[in-house]
């Protein structure tokens, strides 16, 4: 059930980012957040709050959404900045290598990945240089901020994913509401302080902020529920194979074409989060 949670995340993960990336091409990335996040934790209250979740939860999940909700606002505003600037294909693949973070934590703290989740690690790394590799070659091009945006994009993630499991293993539905109230704050005094720059957010925008917002929640929820019932250095891989879908997406609805060392650093990039997950 774990690696079947942790595959549903991917797959959600993957089709917030495309779309989170194509409608920061019309709209500020900050403003994507804002509009979003605020949507998508209206949403989250009303369901908590609904169900009476989390209310005789155990302590010890406040700090870690909290932690989970500043490193994810972090991370999805370089994100989008970089699927907004440069290729979706090679941007998603370098930050899923955030990957790499959570499976160090976990053997740091007690997990023992074997011999083939070492490889896998190897492998994705090869895969982020083969990635990057071409489009790092044009210094000071839109290419080169792009793949650095999404390098830091990784390291948040990376940091983002694991406080999540560590705060569910206390309390799924806080853990979420407390990211998602911590990020809402950072994101809409983001939105605010630069409000006089671009244009406005408008009624036909929000249709496809809300899905974003809700589909990065389900997403959230489902690796948070894995995160519980599994290893995180393992879990953690699964739900990262999301670069896959948000590619496929790219060049089914933009047309986007990768040279070969990039198809090569992608596929790289996925057999190493498969083979970690078989070890």
């Amino acid at each position: 059930m774990s690696a079947t949670l942790a595959l549903v995340a991917s797959l959600l993960w993957g089709g917030s980012d495309f779309l989170g990336g194509t409608v920061s091409r019309r709209l500020r990335p900050v403003q994507v957040l804002a509009v979003s996040q605020v949507l998508a934790t209206a949403v989250l209250v009303v369901v908590v709050t609904g169900a009476g979740a989390g209310r005789d939860a155990p302590g010890g999940w406040a700090g870690w959404s909290v932690l989970a909700g500043v490193t994810w606002a972090g991370a999805m505003a370089a994100l989008y900045s970089a699927l907004a600037r440069g290729t979706m294909g090679v941007v998603a693949p370098i930050a899923a290598c955030g990957l790499v973070l959570p499976v160090v934590l976990g053997v740091l703290g007690g997990e023992r990945p074997g011999p083939v989740q070492v490889v896998g690690v190897v492998v994705a790394l090869a895969g982020v240089v083969g990635s990057a590799g071409p489009d790092l070659r044009h210094r000071g091009s839109t290419g080169t901020r792009a793949v650095l945006l999404a390098l830091v994009a990784a390291v948040l993630f990376g940091v983002e994913i694991y406080a999540v499991a560590r705060g569910s293993a206390s309390s799924v539905p806080l853990t979420l509401l407390g990211m998602r109230l911590s990020a809402v704050v950072l994101v809409v005094a983001a939105a605010l302080a630069r409000r006089d720059r671009g244009g406005p957010v408008t009624a036909r925008d929000l249709p496809p902020l809300l899905a974003l917002g809700v589909l990065d929640l389900a997403a959230t929820a489902a690796y948070a529920l894995a995160a519980r019932s599994g290893m995180v250095s393992v879990v953690a891989v699964l739900a990262s194979l999301y670069p896959a879908v948000t590619v496929l997406l790219a060049r089914r609805f933009h047309g986007e074409r990768l040279s070969a060392p990039q198809r090569a650093g992608v596929l790289a990039v996925l057999a190493g989060a498969v083979l970690t997950s078989l070890g």
